[in-house]
């Protein structure tokens, strides 16, 4: 079924100049081939497939991939276990005849780039006697609303588990906290001091690990440093969270608690450490916004499995670190920019297709992108609007309504689904690609059925949708930019490749920025990769000043910590350098580009 043939692109150059004469009357040498024939070309960062769509008699398709980097020519539809019809990686500079479309029955099948969403063509099969065709998810599993914690300490083991995630067959072995992928749900009021024990028990081999509590205003011992105040295996260590910003609780707020191990984060993370943290703001209960059971977390994220039901290891087969002038990069499969840890199943609370019953009435919905790489668009099936209150750090000043909401990587979304009208319909959440001009570079996003709503009858419903929020007070920005962090590829194929900050890796022992204890400062945040990024910024409660010189768009004008960046992108953000001094760090939070040098360092310094 994966049958794949590699040829030489000189060689394939050869059959699409003889396909071409076969058109104008020359002898017929492969007529079909070339009608067959996918093409991948980058115009000025805009990758695509050529021509946008394809026949293929008999369903064989040959793709050459004239691009500088790898992409992969996947199926948006998938098969009974939920498995892409077709998905292959085509290298840069490579060609591929994809045989496993032959089983395909004749139709039309949408396809696209895993690595680069935006990227999407559709393929035409004709002549075929193949018989697979697409299958619809069939939301047969309960979606898992992960266990709530709420006490202010509460100890949590790194353990082994077994996790229902697929519908069948048996359970995925994972690292998880406390046994469960996602781990507990972290409930804490706004001002509450939390200190949280984590004890390592996964395996030696698992080495050390690190806790970022993903969001939140701490000392940098607690910050989950990537190479310092690290978990050993058999031991345990409390950080503490006072869930204060200098004399005043924060906001109401959706944070999470991931690894943040250097080298290994996407790894990690991957492999199941991941869990979700809300701050409840008492305030915020005369808002009569919909709470406890209508009050749902939901954590997306995408991974691969093999037919046993076991994780894939993107990682197993990565790339070789190597030094170049005093540099971290990196070498062989996987280096930077081929560095994509994308899985085949998007999961909702790490299961795939869950289902969730509703009543007829007003659901809150947090939703977080915890994928390492891949980011999403979410769309309603039956065409009803988000109404989007909050960013994972607080409230907006006024409530706004969305037909999707992108979220890339770390990304939340604090929202407002209203089922009033649905009784007996089912609405399912999915991811759709992006249809702005970003998504022409990039990497665009995802198209998934994710989740299925199953709405039944009415309810009692005292909430409501207030017309003004209390949203965090947001900080004078300063007229000056302060810092400039430039995000782009460094090094080269010969020496190694890397992500860079500012032309540069990531060094821990480097501080790249020093700002003072108690100062404002503005900073501008430029991509000048080819690639989208989504930037995170640790320690302070950050405000977007401007997103390409104008004023932000409502859904980015409360407190953030996580910033998309099309390639061209400039952001400026700005925040007071509040409580603490030390380390903290800056980086994407595509999780391969962090572990591949997009991280860099800044210390808060006293006066």
């Amino acid at each position: 079924m994966w049958g794949i043939v590699r040829t030489s692109v000189a060689a394939l150059a050869l059959a699409l100049i003889a396909g071409a004469l076969a058109t104008h009357g020359a002898p017929p040498v492969s007529q079909a081939a070339a009608r067959a024939t996918v093409v991948i070309t980058a115009d000025g960062g805009k990758a695509r497939f050529t021509p946008a769509t394809v026949t293929a008699p008999g369903g064989t398709v040959t793709v050459v991939n004239l691009d500088s980097i790898d992409h992969t020519v996947t199926s948006n539809a998938v098969d009974a276990e939920g498995r892409p019809l077709f998905d292959v990686r085509i290298p840069a500079g490579e060609t591929t005849t994809i045989t496993q479309t032959e089983a395909l029955a004749n139709g039309t099948y949408a396809y696209f780039c895993k690595f680069h969403p935006g990227m999407r063509g559709t393929l035409v099969v004709t002549g075929s006697e193949g018989e697979v065709e697409p299958q619809r998810p069939a939301f047969e599993q309960p979606l898992v609303v992960p266990r709530v914690v709420r006490g202010r300490d509460i100890r949590l083991p790194m353990t082994p588990a077994r996790v229902r995630v697929l519908p069948d067959g048996p359970r995925t072995p994972m690292w998880t906290y406390a046994g469960s992928w996602p781990g507990p749900t972290i409930r804490r009021p706004a001002g509450g001091d939390t200190r949280v024990t984590f004890a390592h028990r996964l395996p030696r081999r698992a080495g050390s690990m690190s806790v970022h509590l993903h969001g939140s205003h701490h000392a940098p011992k607690d910050d989950g440093q990537p190479t310092t105040h690290l978990l050993r295996p058999g031991t345990e260590r409390t950080y503490r969270y006072p869930l204060m910003f200098g004399d005043d609780p924060v906001a109401g707020s959706f944070f999470w608690y991931h690894d943040h191990r250097m080298d290994k984060t996407a790894r990690n993370n991957w492999r199941g450490l991941q869990g979700m943290f809300v701050v409840d703001d008492p305030a915020d209960a005369e808002l009569r916004l919909p709470t406890g059971a209508r009050d749902i977390p939901l954590m997306i994220s995408d991974r691969s499995f093999r037919r046993d039901n076991r994780l894939t290891d993107p990682f197993a087969r990565g790339p070789r670190m190597t030094h170049h002038h005093g540099q971290m990069a990196w070498l062989g499969r996987g280096a930077p920019p081929d560095d994509h840890s994308t899985g085949t199943h998007v999961l909702v609370n790490g299961r795939y297709a869950p289902y969730h019953r509703v009543s007829a009435t007003r659901h809150r919905l947090r939703l977080l992108n915890s994928s390492p790489f891949t980011a999403y668009n979410f769309e309603l099936s039956d065409g009803r609007p988000f109404v989007q209150i909050g960013t994972g750090n607080g409230l907006l000043k006024k409530p706004v309504v969305r037909d999707t909401i992108v979220l890339g990587p770390a990304q939340r979304a604090d929202v407002i689904v209203d089922f009033h009208g649905e009784s007996g319909n089912n609405v399912v959440l999915s991811s759709v690609p992006r249809d702005d001009e970003g998504a022409a570079v990039g990497t665009g996003t995802r198209e998934a059925a994710l989740m299925e709503f199953r709405v039944g009858r009415r309810a009692p419903d005292p909430s409501r949708l207030p017309s003004t929020l209390p949203s965090p007070r947001l900080v004078r920005a300063p007229a000056r930019v302060s810092k400039t962090w430039r995000f782009d590829l460094g090094g080269n194929d010969r020496h190694g490749t890397f992500w860079s900050i500012n032309g540069r890796s990531f060094d821990p022992g480097r501080a790249a920025h020093r700002p003072r204890l108690g100062s404002v400062e503005r900073w501008r945040l430029r991509n000048t990769s080819d690639m989208t990024h989504y930037v995170h910024i640790h320690a302070e409660q950050w405000r977007t000043v401007l997103r390409n010189g104008r004023r932000p768009p409502p859904w980015e004008r409360a407190l953030e910590d996580t910033w998309r960046l099309d390639p061209g992108d400039v952001v400026e953000v700005a925040a007071r350098f509040k409580d603490y001094t030390g380390p903290f760090m800056i980086h994407c939070h595509m999780l391969d580009h962090e572990d591949h040098g997009m991280m860099a360092r800044f210390d808060v310094v006293r006066r």
